[in-house]
């Protein structure tokens, strides 16, 4: 993992648990960059407050997000700001404004309009509006914003909804799904501490490049068995998100250690095939999911959440205000989302084998992760491994007009 991936799955945890239990799409990474900014402005109890919440010290979690801000993700735009009223002078913390990372944006605050402007130009037009509305009584505003609008490297295939299972009530709501295509995604299924057994699936977006190399995004579901806690779920999304960008599948189950039949989460089936497997036993996977779509905003300014300490820290005796408004949409052919925080603050026939193939059934709520790769010649640059987005999906959609038309 890198130095960022724990200490961001903990902040999840938090917020995950802190805001509306049901279907929901936040980006705990916003609201951590900007915690991060204001960390090198604490001090005593406040610094300790920060470091507890940030998962570090809060110095490191400076130089950290001053790294992912200076080397721009090509998927996922990030943009910090730090706004004062006219009239409102730092200058008790002026060494702190001076040692914001240089592509954080700074200056006079700018009115509604120019925050809401500020927001859609951020956010790839996703997010119209900025989470928080400026009255007479704030001096100084913090804002984060992360969008991403990508395209699958392979696209989803459509199946019928029954697809999901006899045990999914989603599979008599809708009419159809996505399922995986034969090649370009991945799929398994895991052991984990704190969900027990899931089903993975990690659908990927098509790379943009880096200097010395290739960066992308991945989007991992994950699904526990019904009524495991959504926190649990989403704690082992975000482990296995940042296990999968590395090309590991932690925990995995052989289909030979299963049952054959239904459950809730797969079905696993046995027929005979030629296979090029070293023992003769060969394994399959295909997933199927429903597209998704959600919008939220979340208030953070909870003390869990770090917000009111922060303000504290730049702002003295400054009460905090604290908003994320994030948005996301899963599809056929690619994923979007957006958040912005604001605080104001793979010829001949082998030989003959065994095969046994799963179907996995995203059929009921289920986790989503989407995480950032940065790959270069010399290593793996800040980005790699980076959760960005997390979703709780417990209303699935049709797929959309675009998801019907035929690819080819």
């Amino acid at each position: 993992m890198t130095s960022l991936q724990e200490p961001l799955a903990r902040y999840a945890d938090r917020l995950h648990a802190a805001v509306d239990p049901g279907h929901h799409v936040a980006s705990p990474l916003g609201a951590w960059l900007l915690l991060a900014l204001c960390g090198p402005a604490a001090t005593g109890t406040e610094r300790d407050e920060l470091a507890d919440v940030l998962g570090m010290d809060p110095s490191a979690a400076a130089a950290t997000a001053a790294a992912l801000l200076a080397e721009p993700h090509p998927l996922v735009p990030a943009a910090t700001a730090v706004w004062h009223r006219a009239g409102y002078d730092p200058a008790g913390i002026a060494h702190w404004y001076a040692g914001l990372p240089p592509r954080t944006a700074t200056g006079p605050l700018p009115g509604q309009d120019g925050l809401d402007a500020w927001a859609r130009e951020h956010t790839l037009g996703l997010i119209d509006r900025f989470p928080l509305r400026v009255t007479s009584q704030v001096v100084l505003a913090l804002a984060s914003a992360l969008a991403t609008r990508i395209s699958w490297r392979e696209p989803f295939d459509l199946a019928p909804a029954a697809a999901l299972g006899p045990a999914s009530a989603w599979a008599g709501s809708l009419t159809r799904v996505l399922r995986s295509p034969e090649r370009g995604h991945r799929s398994w299924i895991a052991a984990t501490d704190r969900a027990g057994e899931v089903i993975v699936h990690v659908a990927t977006a098509q790379p943009g490049p880096v200097e010395g190399g290739e960066a992308g995004l991945a989007v991992v579901s994950v699904a526990a068995a019904p009524g495991v806690a959504p926190g649990d779920v989403l704690a082992a999304a975000y482990r296995l998100g940042a296990a999968a960008v590395a090309g590991g599948e932690p925990g995995r189950r052989s289909l030979f250690d299963l049952q054959l039949g239904e459950t809730a989460l797969w079905s696993v089936r046995e027929e005979r095939v030629r296979t090029r497997a070293r023992d003769g036993r060969e394994e399959r996977h295909s997933a199927v999911l429903p597209c998704w779509s959600a919008r939220s905003e979340h208030d953070l300014t909870g003390s869990r959440l770090g917000f009111p300490t922060a303000i504290r820290a730049v702002a003295a005796d400054a009460q905090a205000e604290a908003r994320q408004a994030a948005m996301a949409r899963f599809g056929r052919y690619g994923f979007e989302a957006a958040a912005v925080t604001g605080a104001f603050a793979l010829v001949s026939l082998p030989p003959e084998g065994v095969a046994r193939t799963a179907e996995l059934r995203f059929g009921h709520p289920y986790a989503v992760v989407a995480v950032t790769t940065d790959e270069r010649r010399d290593g793996v640059g800040p980005w790699h491994g980076v959760p960005v987005f997390s979703a709780w999906v417990a209303e699935p959609e049709e797929p959309s007009a675009a998801d019907l038309v035929d690819p080819s």
